[in-house]
């Protein structure tokens, strides 16, 4: 991997060893001069409303893929005739209604003018009418499956999708490139999910048993779920990245050393995905910052996304 990181540990498996790559950058001047920033770069994590003030663009297209006010995405193209490799991107915000796709729009833009197509999708969450169990995940996967139909239209390669998602998006980005995973009478099982070819994990929320059982975000879990795991052990079976790892796709999960409430998620999550004995995970810290740094282009921990974003084009297999 290019990011100037360094290899932390080997964590042994009862069945066998696998090589653990857990990367972490240089001191925070290394950082600067990778930026092009200033030395002095100790900066503050930028907060959520901070992230929301970011301007950016119309995207290229705003195209429905349901019929539901929420089931739509903005595509951004970047320049030149294509076919573009394709980010996926879901946006995170503790599953909740109040936080829209509006916050992601710097990060789209920024991953268009790198040279990907972005399609990012909205969602019905908890609050929304539809939402939850089991709308906010039909959502999410048949927003990925509308790609099909999309490709028809714009220059897109669907052999180079790479599913990057924040938070809430984190999670909900590895199940997608989980679907294939799903028990046979699962109410969420569709034939032939598109391909997700690798993910970019920031700062996933992907245990769900572990965040219901410290009610996060007002219990937002128990809204989401329907109930705790003993009451719907299946549905947590179905859809908590935890309990699918392995995955078996590549997969980068990015943590801000400064991410108090959720770093330990992405972390957790990196450590049981292991311990499944998932070679195709890696983990990326980033010492200075917070939860909303690794979705701000303006921010110094950006460069360390856009890095992992290409390593993740870079591990698909063609």
């Amino acid at each position: 991997m290019t990011l100037g990181v360094t290899e932390r540990s080997t964590m042994p498996h009862r069945k066998r060893h696998v090589r653990a790559t857990v990367l972490r950058w240089r001191p925070v001047l290394a950082l600067a001069a990778f930026c092009g920033a200033s030395p002095a770069l100790a900066q503050r994590p930028i907060t959520y409303d901070s992230l929301a003030a970011l301007e950016a663009p119309a995207p290229s297209a705003r195209i429905a893929y349901g019929p539901g006010p929420l089931q739509f995405g903005n595509l951004r193209l970047p320049k030149g005739p294509g076919p573009h490799p394709v980010v996926l991107f879901v946006h995170g915000g503790c599953f909740l209604q109040q936080y829209t796709i509006a916050h992601a729009a710097a990060l789209e833009q920024a991953f268009a003018d790198s040279g990907y197509a972005v399609w990012s999708i909205e969602y019905r969450r908890v609050g929304d009418d539809g939402g939850g169990w089991p709308g906010t995940f039909e959502d999410v996967a048949r927003a990925t499956d509308y790609l099909r139909v999309l490709a028809r239209t714009y220059p897109l390669d669907l052999g180079r999708v790479v599913a990057a998602g924040h938070s809430a998006g984190g999670a909900l980005v590895l199940w997608l490139a989980a679907r294939d995973r799903l028990r046979a009478d699962s109410p969420l099982r569709v034939d032939r999910p598109l391909a997700i070819r690798a993910v970019l994990a920031l700062a996933p929320a992907a245990d769900f048993a572990d965040l219901q059982a410290k009610r996060v975000c007002g219990g937002v879990i128990d809204r989401l779920m329907g109930g705790s795991p003993e009451s719907f052990p299946e549905r947590y079976r179905d859809v908590s990245p935890a309990l699918l790892a392995p995955i078996r796709v590549p997969q980068l999960v990015v943590v801000g050393g400064q991410d108090r409430n959720w770093g330990p998620q992405g972390r957790a999550y990196y450590a049981s995905a292991m311990a499944a004995g998932d070679s195709l995970v890696r983990m990326v810290e980033v010492p200075e910052a917070g939860h909303f740094d690794v979705v701000a282009p303006t921010t110094a921990a950006w460069a360390v996304v856009m890095q992992a974003l290409r390593d993740s084009f870079g591990r698909i297999a063609r």
